[in-house]
């Protein structure tokens, strides 16, 4: 990996290319944990080069004196270290400062790794080799997310309109927003019914700004992330000694959110048993370390999201009848994104202007073809998906506006539209909007008839499951390849021969 690094050396060195930010705030604190003294070396010289003052930490402990001397506004930490695991690292600085923004560093393209060290308070994880425009992408925007949340309560306060990246004048959020407006104010606990990407967490989290504990934590957990024999642990806390591997006392995630709010994600995969002292805790409002004899009272707001109807878990024997009882207190729906066509173009605007901001990029609109296809697509991923890929599409966009080849090959597959030459931008001026010439640019398959049949069509089979992987990666070629259970070089090799075969 370290050479994958240093061979982007003169992308992070060369002069004039990344340059400060206009809009960036003035020397942002960074610290930069990493085992390896060249990588942390070469981050704090980007980052400097960039406009932040940095400190960098060679191991976990060294780390965690500088969140007490430098008070960094974001934390860059490598997961592999040789004193401690970064996730373990990560709960204690979430300990210390819950608002205190962490990107996690990893060479280990796993999504277990993605998942846990996410939903344990994470703002994102990058992968080696590192990227430029990826780092400084992930630093601006979790900074803008601290510095949003440290006036959130006063906004909220001021009955300030809610973010435009959830809400629409179209009905479907018109009704979701008053659900949030009634219920935010008043204690209950809320189920929040939805598909995955759909914004429930997002939801979660506007009730919780707009509710009395708006000043205090907020807390997300999903059950179906964490282990079985994990999960008690993870909730309620444990002494040390109470199981073998509990070096040290650990406090649960319901004690992180006392006088807020918890937030239990994919509530219908919590273990079954874990749903008794769940039970016991929500009505009791007490809870038990494990290990511990001591009864410690708690004042925390319950707010559970399924991608499935709890009452049809509860007919599977698969989530107890009381506890579903007890926590039906309200339930909102947030519909798919296919369900509020009206939606999609509002939302990719708005991610349009932001993520162009985010990447100093002169990217407008969209061509109408564009606009075709987002409307066509029944976009599964929902909201998520729909950033995902206006993320993608503004980076690799080589004019003001977004062409059609800066899609995704499974969309435009699905809407049935051939790539075409690039056509002119409509400005006015006649111009053309240049090929893109990155080099993580989509590749096609061009329908040569001199080509063999047989061979062409089994060469597009296979091109289509690498452009998958490429998409489902975000163009990070380490993960296509573990995706694909090849190695770099072969798919390398292999992404050269799409290139051939397509003249």
């Amino acid at each position: 990996m370290l050479k994958q690094t240093v061979e982007r050396l003169p992308q992070f060195l060369q002069a004039g290319i990344y340059k400060p930010q206009k809009k960036q705030r003035p020397m942002s604190r960074i610290i930069v944990i990493d085992d390896d003294h060249d990588i942390a070396t070469l981050l704090k010289r980007f980052l400097t080069k960039n406009g932040y003052e940095v400190e960098t930490a060679f191991n976990g402990a060294q780390g965690e004196k500088l969140l007490d001397t430098f008070k960094p506004d974001l934390v860059m930490c490598d997961y592999r270290l040789d004193d401690m695991e970064g996730s373990v690292l990560l709960m204690k600085i979430k300990e210390r400062n819950p608002n205190l923004p962490v990107i996690i560093i990893t060479g280990y393209s796993d999504l277990r790794v993605a998942v846990k060290v996410l939903r344990m308070g994470a703002f994102d994880y990058i992968t080696k080799p590192l990227i430029p425009d990826e780092i400084l992408l992930n630093i601006k925007q979790a900074l803008n997310q601290k510095e949003a949340a440290s006036s959130q309560h006063s906004a909220i306060k001021s009955k300030t309109a809610f973010p435009s990246y959830l809400f629409s004048h179209s009905a479907p959020s018109r009704q979701l927003r008053d659900q949030i407006e009634i219920v935010a104010p008043t204690d209950y606990t809320v189920i929040i019914y939805g598909e995955s990407g759909a914004g429930k967490e997002g939801v979660a989290r506007l009730i919780h700004e707009r509710s009395k504990r708006a000043g205090n934590a907020f807390v997300a957990m999903d059950c179906g992330a964490i282990s079985k024999d994990l999960a008690g642990s993870e909730l309620f806390g444990h002494e040390k000694g109470a199981f073998t591997g509990a070096l040290n006392q650990k406090m649960g995630h319901f004690e992180m959110a006392d006088r807020g709010t918890l937030f239990l994600d994919e509530i219908a995969n919590l273990p079954y048993e874990m749903q008794t002292l769940l039970l016991r805790v929500l009505q009791e409002k007490m809870l038990r370390r494990i290990g511990s004899t001591k009864e410690i009272e708690m004042d925390v707001r319950i707010i559970v999201a399924s991608n499935e109807r709890l009452p049809e878990a509860i007919r599977r024997g698969k989530f107890r009848e009381d506890l579903y009882h007890r926590l039906n207190e309200f339930s909102i729906e947030v519909q798919p994104l296919r369900n509020r066509k009206e939606d999609i173009l509002f939302f990719a605007d708005h991610f349009l202007k932001e993520i162009a901001e985010d990447l100093d990029k002169n990217v407008t609109g969209y061509d109408p073809e564009v606009a075709h296809v987002f409307l066509s697509y029944p976009w599964p991923g929902n909201i998520r998906e729909l950033k995902n890929v206006i993320k993608r599409a503004v980076l690799l966009s080589g004019g003001e506006l977004v062409n059609i080849k800066c899609l995704p090959i499974e969309i435009l597959n699905h809407t049935r539209i051939e790539l075409s030459e690039p056509q002119a931008t409509g400005n006015g001026e006649g111009a053309q909007v240049p090929p893109i010439q990155s080099a993580q640019a989509p590749l096609t398959v061009a329908a040569d008839q001199d080509k063999p049949k047989l061979k062409k069509a089994a060469l597009e089979a296979e091109y289509e499951v690498i452009l998958s992987a490429l998409n489902k990666s975000n163009f990070n070629k380490s993960k296509a390849a573990v995706m694909l259970g090849i190695d770099r070089k072969t798919l390398y090799n292999k992404m050269k021969q799409m290139k051939s075969f397509d003249k």
